[in-house]
């Protein structure tokens, strides 16, 4: 597919109506939680995996989750591929105030990837950190955001099931159930 082909607003609003509807769905969630996205770019414009990140795209992408994040009070924690362990891009403050070990490395669009380069880009103060446990997040593209996700976790399908041509899931915490047959849980 031809990236010129595709719509940037409308992948923007796709990705911003994702995360809104997950915030909504995600009752454990309360502000000052991390929000993890993970997004394959060249997913999105219709391309394999880790073959053709877009900067562009990545950067509507982030931008969007970013001013719904903002809105409910999350901080984003974006996920960079596998060459550099799919860890995170926070801001330094949400690091700190968390207790965070950073780790020392630039995301780049063939070792990161387009969402984490932008996000990297677009923070104030940014850091990586090599492991974060959220308790809501987006996965755009199949990029397996689940190891950044507090347990138990359960799967949430948005109405649109797509941003471009990468398929969504959304992932929400909740708290385990314990107890035997007398407990009771809300």
């Amino acid at each position: 597919m031809d990236v010129s082909a595709i719509n940037l607003a409308t992948i923007k609003e796709e990705a911003a109506e994702a995360a809104r509807e997950l915030v909504r769905e995600a009752v454990y969630s309360r502000p000052g939680d991390f929000f993890i996205l993970g997004c394959s770019t060249s997913e999105v414009h219709g391309q394999t995996i880790g073959k053709a990140s877009n900067k562009e795209i990545g950067q509507m992408i982030v931008e969007a989750v970013q001013a719904v994040c903002e809105e409910h009070g999350f901080h984003l924690a974006v996920q960079g591929c596998e060459h550099i362990n799919r860890a995170l891009i926070v801001e330094r403050a949400a690091a700190e105030a968390h207790h965070l070990l950073e780790v020392n490395v630039v995301p780049q669009f063939d070792a990161g990837g387009a969402a984490s380069v932008a996000a990297y880009a677009m923070y104030e103060d940014p850091v990586c950190v090599e492991y974060i446990k959220g308790s809501l997040g987006l996965d755009i593209g199949d990029t397996e955001i689940g190891m950044h996700i507090r347990h138990v976790q359960r799967p949430v399908r948005t109405t649109g099931q797509f941003v471009g041509k990468a398929r969504v899931t959304g992932l929400m915490y909740r708290p385990k159930l314990i107890g035997g047959d007398r407990a009771k849980h809300f």
